[in-house]
Parts: C-alpha cells; sequence; structure tokens
C-alpha cells in the first residue's frame, strides 16, 4: 500500500508540474501527427519532451469528454492515484492534478503513466519535479486502457465537458 501510495503521487506530481506555459489542444491537428525527434551522435533518437518516452505518438481526443472512459478513470484514480495526488493543484506527495492535461500532451501523459521510469531518466522536467518531491513515481503497471481512462478523468478535472 505504501509502495502505491508513493507511486500515486510522483505520477501525480510529474503530471501537474511539467510543461507549464503550454496549452493542451486536440491533437488532431496534421501538423501534429508524429513529433520530429533529432538523433544523438550515437544516431539514437533523442528524447521529445512534447511526447515523453513510449510507445504513444498520437493520442487523438474528441472534443467532448467521454464520461464513462472519464468515470473508470476516476474508479482508478481513487485506488491508484488518490493517495499521493490532489484533485486540486495542492501537492500531496506528488503535485496536484488541476490543470494537467493544458500543460500536457495526452501523448506525454500517457507514455507517462505507462513508462514513469524511463520518463523520469530522461525529461528535465520530471528530474527538476523529483528535486521538488523527493520521491520517484512508482510503475502502477496500469495497461493502455487504464492511461486512456485515467488521461478522460484528468480532462473532466480540468473541465471538458
Amino acid at each position: 500500500m505504501k509502495k502505491l501510495f508513493i507511486t500515486c503521487v510522483i505520477a501525480f506530481i510529474l503530471y501537474a508540474c511539467g510543461n507549464q506555459g503550454e496549452s493542451n489542444s486536440s491533437t488532431n491537428g496534421s501538423e501534429e501527427s508524429k513529433p520530429v525527434t533529432e538523433t544523438t551522435e550515437s544516431g539514437n533518437p533523442s528524447y521529445d519532451p512534447k511526447r515523453g518516452e513510449g510507445k504513444f505518438e498520437n493520442v487523438e481526443l474528441p472534443a467532448s469528454l467521454d464520461a464513462t472512459m472519464a468515470q473508470s478513470g476516476k474508479q482508478i484514480y481513487e485506488v491508484k492515484c488518490a493517495s499521493c495526488h490532489k484533485l486540486t493543484d495542492e501537492r500531496l506527495v506528488g503535485p496536484g492534478w488541476k490543470g494537467v492535461s493544458t500543460r500536457h500532451r495526452p501523448e506525454w501523459i500517457m507514455n507517462f503513466i505507462t513508462n514513469p521510469d524511463a520518463m523520469i531518466d530522461k525529461d528535465p522536467q520530471l528530474q527538476a519535479q523529483l528535486e521538488i518531491c523527493l520521491v520517484r513515481m512508482p510503475n502502477q503497471s496500469l495497461g493502455d486502457d487504464d492511461a486512456r481512462h485515467l488521461l478522460e478523468f484528468m480532462r473532466e478535472n480540468d473541465g471538458v465537458k
């Protein structure tokens, strides 16, 4: 239970605190269909801070909220995330979730939910947040559907109707 709590807190902190100057608009635009990543000297792709590290490259979000998904996401939040993250902007163990879906692209959020370790290791904003919170978000072993439902709940929390 303690591990679950710590994981939720870290995840929430990382979501809420990153990319505060960016807004999260729908990713339906063709120019954002696939992020351009540069390569390092060794030829490996570099980290894309707008997409994160993981398999999600382009998450299409409808303009209106999917209430069924949001309800499922709320249940996941209550079990796996609420012990560390509040739905306001107040930090608990991790950052509050208010505004997280407007600060990060959907791909970033879903990649972070499903792949927190790799993202914490590579994302400068997550590393800075870790210095503040002092606790890494644990990997909750959430599946793709769980991540999508949590994203929809975050959107609901941020006022998407």
